[in-house]
């Protein structure tokens, strides 16, 4: 759910590397992200992360949910 009219749902694979955590998204495209929480229990896991692009490859993330409700 999106609080922020501004902020987009971007759904993929949640990675944790050296730099932090990175989505690897369903569009085939890398998004390193800027949270605001360690999302722990959803690594390695399909989520839908609720944010801004605020970059070509950066996403600003207000949240990050698993995906199909799992």
């Amino acid at each position: 759910m999106k609080d922020n009219p501004n902020d987009s749902e971007y759904a993929g694979l949640l990675v944790r590397d050296d730099g932090g955590f990175v989505l690897q998204a369903d569009d085939g495209l890398r998004y390193r992200l800027e949270l605001l929480r360690t999302p722990i229990d959803e690594v390695e896991k399909r989520v839908i992360v609720t944010g801004q692009l605020i970059g070509n490859d950066h996403i600003e993330a207000e949240g990050v949910r698993l995906a199909n409700g799992r």
